[in-house]
């Protein structure tokens, strides 16, 4: 299991399309799983899942994705998991490591609205 946590400024909707957008366009086989979305007042929160195949790794590996945002604050917490082909512990970690690596790179790259 990878984790990754960013503090952002920016717009909360800009910034998940963003890194939806990224996500789906940046592996052929990333699909959108689920989400679910919440509001109260001020206070947003996005959870994506999203799953790929990893060829290296020859599995396929989901990544989880909290967005929570105050007005232009924004948390992202985003852990990468089931990259792995053993029974009893992690060999490998390619997969998730590659995959969070995309998010991190979209996060990090954010210039905001």
């Amino acid at each position: 299991m990878s984790k990754i946590v960013r503090q952002i400024t920016g717009d909360f909707d800009h910034f998940l399309d963003h890194i939806n957008q990224g996500i789906l366009g940046g592996s052929i086989s990333a699909t959108f799983e689920d989400g679910h979305d919440f509001q109260d007042g001020e206070t947003r929160v996005a959870l994506r899942v999203y799953e790929r195949y990893s060829w290296l790794g020859g599995n396929r590996v989901s990544l989880s994705v909290v967005l929570t945002g105050i007005g232009r604050q924004l948390s992202l917490c985003a852990i990468a998991s089931g990259g792995s082909q053993a029974m009893f512990f992690k060999i490998n970690r390619f997969g998730e490591d590659s995959f969070l690596g995309k998010l991190e790179e979209l996060a990090d790259n954010y210039t905001g609205l």
